[in-house]
């Protein structure tokens, strides 16, 4: 759906770690992983709605894993607009679950999400388990994952519209289930990847608690098409990401589902650019 900022934090951990003394690199046994990445994109998009209003985000994230397949982390970003939740325009995710090749070549990710929105009202964070399976499938890998929040405040229908001046429904409660696939193809000798996905979400089809949904207009499917280059320590990106949210089925949305700036649709057709880098 959820880049998506407290980038600051992380990206100032994962440096830290970057350039950590050698006697630090040795206290962390050799068990245990951790990576991070911080990444600039021209819009954060989730589930193909934009969170920060169709301007630029900056993004971090760090995660630390065990030999054993357990794992724990976190990823951030800026909002604006419709992806703020009455918070700070923050989005502070914390993951955690278990990974395992259960037979050769396939992996079970089991875990859980909990969205955070700093600063904003209690009732706009909600938890999401998930499970995901992936593998290779000649040159290509495919993911297919099911992701599934059980009754929250934060995904209940507690506007019916954005023209609400009142709660409708306060203290309803929701559930929310987003169904997804991602592929990608390496080009052989170069530093290209090719990548797709596809999605479908299932929740409220209403307002939550600060006049947003994670699932607009109750069901809908987004995808994305798009492509990565390595550049040495750094990753290039551009992705065309879409979703088949109407007009007419996101009018009663208004103002809140537009761009600030112009009016137009925040889940309209877009082209994304971006940059990466990890460690």
């Amino acid at each position: 759906m959820k880049t998506r900022q407290f980038a600051g934090a992380a990206a100032l951990a994962a440096a830290c770690l970057a350039f950590a003394t050698p006697v630090a690199a040795q206290d962390i046994p050799e068990s245990i992983t951790i990576s991070g990445s911080a990444t600039l994109v021209t819009d954060y998009r989730f589930r193909g709605v934009s969170m920060t209003d169709k301007e630029m985000a900056v993004q971090a994230g760090l995660d630390i894993s065990h030999e054993s397949g357990v794992y724990i982390g976190t990823w951030a970003s800026n909002l604006s607009g419709w992806g703020t939740f009455g918070g700070s325009n923050m989005e502070l995710d914390i993951y955690g679950g278990y990974a395992t090749e259960v037979v050769s070549g396939i992996t079970v990710d089991v875990g859980l999400t909990w969205y955070m929105f700093p600063g904003g009202l209690d009732t706009t964070d909600f938890a999401e388990p998930y499970v995901k399976v992936s593998g290779d499938i000649g040159p290509a890998n495919l993911l297919v994952g099911v992701a599934y929040a059980p009754k929250q405040e934060a995904l209940g229908t507690w506007y019916n519209t954005a023209a609400s001046v009142a709660y409708d429904n306060p203290g309803d409660k929701n559930d929310n289930l987003y169904i997804w696939t991602d592929g990608s193809v390496g080009v052989p000798n170069t530093g290209l990847t090719l990548k797709g996905h596809i999605g479908f979400s299932d929740g409220n089809p209403g307002l939550g608690p600060w006049g947003t949904s994670p699932a607009p207009t109750g069901k809908y499917i987004d995808w994305m098409l798009g492509a990565d280059y390595v550049l040495g320590p750094v990753t290039l990106g551009v992705a065309y990401v879409d979703t088949d949210l109407s007009k007419s089925e996101t009018a009663y949305l208004q103002p809140n589902f537009s761009s600030t700036k112009d009016g137009s649709s925040i889940a309209g057709s877009t082209v994304l650019f971006s940059i990466s880098a990890g460690f």
